[in-house]
């Protein structure tokens, strides 16, 4: 089954889906700066584009670019900007 997710008025689109290793979603993120919170471990890879991130537990934003990733605990909350539209796949592990 596919899952269509909507955020931030239709900014941040995704389409969610499970394998045998957990959950996923794939999407887009227009620009912007957007807080998400985590119930779970995320780990997010960028696939296209680039996200300045400002993770939990830090004050620096860090930019992951086409190819990199980065990881978040469960129960935190973290931010995203994105200068362009920018693709990603965030696997719930």
């Amino acid at each position: 089954m596919i899952n269509v997710n909507e955020y931030f008025d239709g900014q941040v689109k995704s389409l969610g889906y499970a394998t045998a290793e957990g959950k996923s979603t794939v999407g887009v993120i227009a620009p912007g700066t957007y807080e998400f919170g985590t119930s779970m471990h995320e780990i997010m890879h960028v696939l296209e584009g680039e996200l300045k991130v400002l993770l939990p537990i830090t004050d620096n934003w860090e930019t992951f670019g086409g190819g990199s990733k980065f990881e978040v605990p469960a129960n935190a909350s973290f931010k995203v900007e994105a200068a362009a539209p920018t693709a990603y796949l965030c696997q719930y592990r």
